[in-house]
């Protein structure tokens, strides 16, 4: 008997082998350079099949795991309620990055390729715009605040997507020696102290 969870498994398959063959492929040649014909062959599907998953090439990559956003406000909201806001946000991030982390060397591979392609830069604009008014409306529904009205949703989404932002090119960068969660923390600790003041290398 067939039930739903064989056949989410068989979609996550599915979605996982297509990413996957956007990923192998956009190494070989470049994203610009891939069809969307070129990844459904190369993960045995059809044309209309990958559209089932991805809405162009560009989410294939940059959103392997589905257009569906972040599951950022989901572990937000499961967060203790005595937590302050930018510790529980920093606790939900923690489980993002664990899970990223989890698939680390194809995460290693992808930035490798977005590094390399400027092409994908309105895209990653786009989404990162489109994660920090997420990650915002979520702490706003923590919050009981308005994320249209009220200042502090919004500004610290902003800056939640920024520490985010520069955890992974650190990571990338020190080629995963490091833990993710550990850089994260990093960027949170010093923007928590309010970026204390550098001191000058070899100082």
């Amino acid at each position: 008997m067939t039930g739903p969870g064989l056949r989410e498994r068989k979609k996550q398959d599915t979605r996982a082998a297509l990413a996957a063959a956007t990923l192998d492929l956009a190494e070989e040649h470049g994203l610009a350079a891939v069809t969307v014909e070129q990844i459904a062959a190369r993960a045995g599907v059809s044309y209309r099949t990958f559209f089932n998953y991805f809405s162009a090439k560009e989410e294939a990559l940059l959103r392997p795991t589905g257009g569906g956003g972040s599951t950022f406000g989901a572990h937000l909201l499961a967060q203790d309620a005595s937590l302050a806001p930018l510790d529980a946000a920093r606790a939900a991030l923690h489980e993002e990055l664990s899970a990223l982390e989890d698939d680390g060397a194809a995460w290693h591979r992808r930035l490798t390729v977005i590094a390399q392609d400027e092409t994908l830069l309105p895209r990653l604009v786009q989404l990162g715009a489109t994660n920090e008014r997420e990650m915002a409306e979520a702490i706003a529904t923590r919050l009981g605040q308005d994320v249209e009205r009220d200042l502090y949703p919004g500004l610290l989404g902003a800056v939640l997507g920024c520490a985010v932002r520069v955890t992974l090119t650190r990571w990338h960068r020190l080629e995963g020696r490091t833990p993710l969660p550990r850089l994260l923390d990093e960027a949170l600790d010093a923007l928590a102290a309010g970026l204390p003041g550098a001191r000058p290398a070899g100082s």
